[in-house]
């Protein structure tokens, strides 16, 4: 009998399901990882296999992505439903016009040095650095950002519940490009 591969869920109108993994050490920063070659920075994210429960997929994609075990760290909450956002024409393949992602906000438990990118053959990561709450926004590819900033209001309330940090003086830059 052979074991058959486990694919990606893509859902009927294109979206592929994920996970979006928002790593804090409790300060209110941020983690960030840089990805491979240079192509800048994001949260640990990944795909939902067909028949994988959401959070089996969230701890998976943490292991595969920073080497991190669901003991290393705490659920402190998701966002209530999925995010969508859609990929520049360029970027589709095959039926999945975008994704479809289910936020997790985690705490770090463990030491820092249990981060780690060697748990796959393709690493996603190859650095990372702490950053302030809104500078992933900023950082991450431009069709990511609207999905950053819904993710990081809704997580940020269980982060900050006297209110989210203000932004930074870059945030109306942003705006400007997500009218």
């Amino acid at each position: 009998m052979s074991i058959q591969p486990a694919i990606d869920y893509i859902d009927k109108d294109g979206f592929r399901a994920n996970v979006g993994i928002v790593l804090t050490r409790g300060s209110g920063e941020l983690f960030l990882g840089g990805r491979v070659g240079g192509r800048g920075w994001q949260f640990p994210q990944g795909g939902v296999n067909r028949g994988e429960r959401v959070e089996e997929a969230l701890f998976r994609e943490l292991k595969e992505e920073i080497g991190l075990e669901r003991e290393d760290v705490e659920v402190l909450g998701s966002t209530r439903g999925w995010l969508r956002y859609r990929l520049p024409r360029q970027y589709v393949r095959d039926r999945c016009i975008g994704q479809k992602q289910r936020w997790f906000l985690l705490k770090l438990l463990a030491d820092e040095s249990k981060l780690r990118f060697d748990s796959t053959a393709t690493p996603e990561f190859d650095r990372w650095r702490w950053a302030e709450y809104w500078t992933p926004v900023r950082e991450v590819v431009y069709f990511k950002r609207r999905v950053y900033v819904r993710a990081l209001h809704d997580l940020g309330q269980l982060m900050f519940p006297a209110g989210l940090p203000p932004y930074p003086e870059w945030w109306p830059d942003i705006d400007a490009a997500n009218t």
